[in-house]
């Protein structure tokens, strides 16, 4: 048998793969690697796939000089700009998701983090949407404390997103206004307050395939339950708009090794999977089993229809027909 079989027989029976374990996986044929991936995801997890849908509450105007972002200051984007959203405008955003069937809806804002007084205006919109559907409410805030994690708690958020975005050891190349730690703190104050995690980051920024694996160890040593990623889609006017596409089998083959380490959580799909077939319709059958639906923040996605389709095409079942 190989050693392909070997790993996942083993991380069926409950053992953690180990570092030198996914190094001899690297190596390994892609096509073995995800059908094992995708044996792992429909053993531990089913053919559930769960879908998001994320708002961009607060666009531009950020003080973060992330490289990869169309909304970091001095980056020439052309990206809108407008300060936090009305409880109105997001509730119907929230309850408009909820009517589509998705599972989950996400207030991103742009910044380091929001206000006490921005977050008196997201705990009155969570909490009017909650009153009003049965939706799963995530936030994604920036780098905020414990009190106001309990504060969205209260309010009816269940899951916080804080992406670690790569590796320690690349973190620097990527971003210098925050650290790493940073990073890590917020998501464990987010646990401390009782809340799950949504965090994971962006392959194509220049780093190595170590980077990738560092950083989905550090992700399963914090206990993330959704991990999303992303693909970097180069936008002009950001240092790294001349940074070439991943090539789909690297993409396949870092998803169907992030099922091998955490073999429970949700990979999700994020940003950049229309630059793959049938916008990641190979990478459902690499070890995701969940997706963003819609558009990505400041990039265009399919429609909620069009993904659902796709979905069901690839086998999936979606939570909002088991709830139906």
């Amino acid at each position: 048998m190989s050693i392909v079989h070997d790993w996942k027989e083993k991380i069926l029976a409950g053992e953690k793969i180990n570092r030198s374990g996914v190094e001899e996986l690297l190596i390994m044929p892609l096509e073995e690697l995800c059908e094992a991936a995708n044996q792992i995801r429909e053993t531990l997890n089913g053919n559930v796939l769960d879908t998001c849908l994320i708002l961009n509450g607060k666009s531009g105007l950020c003080t973060e000089n992330c490289r990869y972002c169309s909304q970091a200051r001095g980056h020439k984007t052309g990206v809108e700009e407008y300060s936090l959203l009305t409880v109105d405008r997001i509730v119907e955003e929230g309850l408009q998701t909820a009517e589509q069937g998705v599972d989950r809806f996400s207030v991103v804002t742009s910044g380091v983090r929001v206000s006490d007084a921005e977050i008196d205006v997201l705990c009155r919109a969570y909490s009017k949407i909650r009153e009003e559907s049965d939706i799963q409410l995530c936030a994604s805030h920036g780098l905020i404390n414990h009190e106001q994690f309990l504060r969205l708690k209260e309010a009816g958020i269940t899951r916080i997103h804080n992406n670690l975005e790569t590796s320690r050891r690349y973190f620097p190349h990527v971003c210098t206004t925050h650290t790493y730690d940073d990073k890590i703190k917020t998501i464990r104050d987010a646990q401390k307050a009782g809340l799950e995690i949504c965090s994971g980051g962006i392959i194509g920024m220049g780093e190595e395939m170590s980077d990738r694996l560092d950083m989905a160890f550090e992700l399963r040593d914090l206990g993330v339950e959704s991990i999303p990623v992303n693909v970097l889609m180069a936008i002009p006017g950001t240092p790294l708009q001349d940074q070439p596409l991943l090539p789909e089998d690297e993409i396949l083959r870092t998803i169907a090794l992030f099922r091998f380490i955490n073999p429970t959580a949700n990979i999700r799909l994020a940003g950049g999977r229309n630059s793959m077939t049938d916008c990641g319709r190979l990478a459902l059958h690499a070890g995701a089993n969940a997706s963003i639906t819609g558009n990505m923040l400041t990039t265009s996605g399919n429609t909620v229809k069009q993904d659902f389709e796709m979905f069901a095409k690839a086998g999936f079942q979606l939570k909002c027909q088991i709830r139906a």
